[in-house]
């Protein structure tokens, strides 16, 4: 019988303060290049030397909406729940002891490596792992790099370079865009979203709720759940300033329009019947429908949003409805073409359109859903059909080619 390859577990450890697309590139470089089974992520607790780090429990809801859908990448607690002082030795030590077989590769910059013997207990470090050495622009000079490897290599370091493109991200300067509403496409939109929801780095908090409102969005959803969320509430954010929509509504919609999907169909079913919230029997034998007029309740009821206009998004959000408001169009639309949507047919196409017109965008959504969920021989909702045959009624509409609308 052949033997069984040895696990090779590779970590990548910071404060993420926050993640961004930079640390995802050396994680997902190190997974390739070094041929590693998967790649930890490690937010630090209470890193030495450092303030100003977002609190704990945010900068791991971010780590695990960034890895989200990455193939090998495993956020991972150890750090976070440990008390004290944070130290490599100790996470090694730790990681070692749970995976006696497996090998350790600790991925670091350039930078780090000139400072590994200045690490609590390096030497003992040394010998725990191999090193994934990722380029990155440094002040110091080529001919000291290497002589910092050969010196570390001579005393018994596993030192093996990356080849990828330096990784020179400044999460201060990532801050700052952050703070100042800049564009930046080195933080994934999911994270972009928790940071300004939460108000994190100088950006206005959504509402003062919203603590609250993270913690159990994250206890009640799938990772999975949650990371699209707050890719609708970004989009939808987004898109309500271009098109002069309350932008603070729709995020707030686009952040809790998911907040029943996790429920047991039983659950959401006694919160409809109980609360006299529909009696479609197509919405209630459904939890892909019964969600949205379920979520529309725990919103007001759980979450404490009274404003009618956002209670009436999310309530809408899977079927649409005859008379949309502007606000209504926004949460659908954000909700069907958030950066981690699966594709469908038309996903492209729409996402063109929705900076243009919402009105169109909104039809052609729903007009590749009918024809794919038709294609599979099952029942399109009689709100989506109304929703349709009003959308084409629109002088927004009336213009569309015969060869548009049958796309």
């Amino acid at each position: 019988m052949a033997k069984a390859a040895k696990e090779r577990i590779g970590i990548l450890g910071g404060t993420f303060n926050p993640i961004h697309q930079g640390h995802i590139a050396m994680a997902q470089c190190a997974l390739t290049s070094a041929s590693l089974t998967r790649v930890l992520l490690l937010p630090d607790s209470v890193p030495p030397h450092k303030t100003g780090i977002a609190p704990k429990e945010d900068r791991w809801r971010m780590v695990c909406a960034a890895a989200e859908g990455i193939e090998g990448l495993e956020p991972c607690r150890m750090e976070l729940d440990r008390e004290g002082t944070t130290y490599t030795f100790d996470t090694l030590t730790a990681l070692r002891g749970e995976n006696p077989k497996a090998e350790l590769y600790y991925i670091i910059g350039t930078d780090t490596l000139m400072e590994l013997r200045n690490w609590h207990r390096w030497r003992e470090v040394l010998g725990l792992c191999t090193f994934l050495v990722c380029p990155r622009r440094t002040d110091h000079a080529p001919a000291a790099v290497r002589a910092e490897r050969a010196l570390l290599e001579g005393l018994g370091a596993k030192i093996r370079p990356l080849t990828m493109e330096p990784v020179d991200v400044s999460s201060t300067e990532l801050r700052e865009a952050l703070a100042s509403d800049a564009p930046t496409g080195l933080i994934n939109p999911a994270v972009r979203a928790y940071c300004h929801a939460r108000g994190l780095y100088g950006t206005p908090e959504v509402d003062p709720r919203s603590e609250q409102w993270m913690e159990q969005l994250f206890r009640d959803l799938t990772v999975k759940r949650f990371a699209h969320t707050l890719g609708v509430a970004f989009i939808a954010r987004n898109l309500a300033r271009v098109h002069h929509v309350d932008d603070r509504k729709a995020e707030i919609a686009g952040l809790l329009h998911d907040c029943a999907k996790c429920l047991p169909l039983k659950d959401m079913q006694r919160i409809a019947l109980d609360h006299a919230l529909t009696s479609d029997k197509e919405t209630l034998a459904s939890g892909a429908l019964l969600h949205s007029v379920a979520g529309a309740w725990m919103t007001e009821h759980v979450y404490g949003v009274e404003d009618p206009e956002i209670l009436a998004a999310i309530a809408c959000h899977t079927t649409g409805k005859v008379g949309m408001s502007r606000l209504d169009l926004v949460v659908y639309l954000a909700d069907k073409i958030e950066p981690g949507r699966p594709s469908y047919p038309l996903l492209d196409k729409v996402r063109i359109m929705a900076p243009l017109s919402l009105e169109r965008a909104v039809l052609t959504s729903m007009e590749g859903t009918i024809a794919y969920v038709s294609g599979k021989g099952k029942p399109i909702h009689h709100q989506t059909l109304d929703t349709v045959a009003w959308l084409r009624s629109l002088p927004e509409n009336s213009g569309r080619s015969q060869a548009e609308a049958k796309e």
